[in-house]
């Protein structure tokens, strides 16, 4: 009787490697949650940051309780040396105030720098699968040499992911006879036509020349093909034409709609701590009443520019939580004094799904970082949109003009360069939030299209929803290429 073969025990070791800020190392903690619950017996999720990431990291995966903390391993490899960078700096978000974040960002995606180091922790720790983030494209090669398959994570959504690539093969402008004026429209892009302005492109978009991929961010889009597979933290309701059109398209080999990723887990528990101050200010507000104003962990703001926005939010009238970060400002003389009635502000970490998810919280003035705009949704909150950088303009078309489910703060001149942005008045601050949260306004109809869309995120990441199917096809196609390589040296994928 011929013996049966031999079954492989061992778990799937899966590494993952995200980019040097709080908004990427986040999802991908969250990412790596998931696959620890989804299939405890068959994988083991490690996150690799820099030493100075390392309490990001940690921080991240407690949110999650007991699993995250346990579930999920946490590596170290060393950050680049960077000239005029201090010891320490290796997070965007840390560098913001100081003036270096460029300095992370150019270091981050510098292949000659960064890649020694990711390389040489590859190949230590020999995973079974890599999972990168969308900047690191080098990193597909390296485990394309150690036979393993290497998914590609993108922490922003299809349809600016899909904007970015079309951007970036042909721009095709508008008319117009100042250069500054000029709009470029997304060229083969499925649903409602998109036209943006060149000031909001990102940088990489304002100054590519016509087939260069010499720069990393194109030469990243242009490596995402020849990885195994390509994760995205989105569902499939809330950008269901541009999900499909990648696959329609070829331009990835296997695609995964796997969010939203932070939700929590159904076997986490209720948070049993006591609540933080801002909750409890919540708490005693109206429903629906107050806006929630936060522009995420990087860009900066001028100093004018958040002077006006303190007098728009106390001339509105309405109440507000601004989470704040921007050390060493001081709000108008007296301000304070007026608005303490009526609105809080919080310098420290506040915890966003939490206030989101209040009842008090009757709109989002964001930045439209992916996160933020994909929180917002599955809390089925109504945004007022204020762009500043990379991708966010191009993500508010979401909001503002596919899914409808926010509107601009600011119709004036917008521009991704901060020595090009204008200062938005507080006049015009004051009367878009007045009009937003308005009983019978404007967001009581985006209010109630966000609610729908909440329903559906939740229904995609419990048993039999979208996002739930696609988390388990990632494993199991991981296991099978795991079976079918059987340790050969290199392997291509088909």
């Amino acid at each position: 009787m011929a013996s049966a073969a031999p079954v492989q025990s061992k778990k799937l070791q899966i590494l993952f490697i995200p980019f040097f800020a709080t908004s990427h190392i986040g999802p991908h903690a969250d990412f790596a949650v998931r696959l620890a619950a989804a299939r405890p017996d068959a994988v083991e999720p490690t996150i690799a940051v820099t030493p100075a990431n390392l309490p990001v990291a940690r921080s991240a995966l407690e949110r999650h309780g007991p699993i995250g903390s346990s579930a999920v391993k946490i590596a170290a490899y060393p950050f680049p040396d960077v000239d005029g960078l201090p010891p320490g700096v290796e997070n965007l978000s840390a560098a913001a105030g100081s003036g270096d974040a460029w300095r992370v960002d150019a270091a981050a995606i510098d292949e000659a720098l960064t890649r020694p180091a990711q390389e040489a922790l590859i190949r230590a720790r020999s995973p079974d699968v890599v999972i990168s983030d969308f900047h690191f494209f080098w990193n597909s090669t390296i485990a394309q040499e150690l036979g393993v398959p290497c998914v590609t994570f993108s922490v922003v959504g299809s349809f600016s992911m899909l904007a970015m690539r079309h951007l970036s093969s042909g721009i095709v402008e508008s008319s117009g006879s100042d250069g500054q004026d000029l709009e470029v429209t997304v060229p083969g892009f499925p649903g409602p036509g998109i036209r943006i302005p060149r000031t909001e492109l990102p940088e990489f978009l304002r100054c590519q020349q016509k087939h260069d991929r010499s720069n990393p961010r194109l030469a990243a889009s242009a490596r995402v093909p020849s990885c195994f597979g390509l994760a995205v933290n989105t569902f499939l309701d809330l950008e269901q034409p541009y999900c499909e059109f990648f696959a329609r398209q070829g331009y990835v080999r296997r695609a995964y709609f796997l969010g939203p990723l932070f939700l929590p887990l159904p076997q986490a528990g209720a948070n049993t701590g006591e609540s933080p101050p801002c909750i409890r200010w919540l708490g005693s507000m109206p429903s629906c009443s107050v806006l929630y104003v936060c522009f995420g962990t990087y860009a900066s703001i001028s100093r004018t520019q958040l002077q006006e926005l303190a007098l728009g939010l106390e001339n509105s009238g309405k109440p507000f939580l601004w989470v704040l970060r921007a050390d060493g400002w001081a709000p108008p003389e007296g301000w304070e004094a007026r608005v303490k009635n009526k609105g809080m502000l919080v310098r420290e970490w506040a915890p966003q799904t939490a206030i989101l998810s209040h009842p008090a919280v009757g709109a989002f003035l964001t930045h439209c970082g992916w996160s933020s705009t994909l929180e917002a949704a599955a809390a089925g909150v109504p945004m007022l949109t204020w762009p500043l950088v990379f991708d966010q303009f191009i993500g508010e078309r979401l909001v503002t003009d596919v899914l409808r489910i926010g509107e601009r703060v600011w119709d004036g001149p917008r521009s991704t360069r901060y020595e090009e942005k204008e200062t938005v008045p507080a006049e015009a601050v004051a009367r878009a939030v007045a009009g937003f949260l308005e009983p019978g306004g404007t967001g009581e109809a985006a209010r109630g299209r966000a609610r729908e869309l909440a329903v559906k995120a939740r229904a995609a990441v419990v048993e039999g929803g979208s996002s739930y199917r696609d988390l388990r096809r990632l494993i199991d196609d991981l296991v099978e290429a795991r079976a079918a390589n059987g340790g050969a040296a290199a392997t291509s994928y088909p």
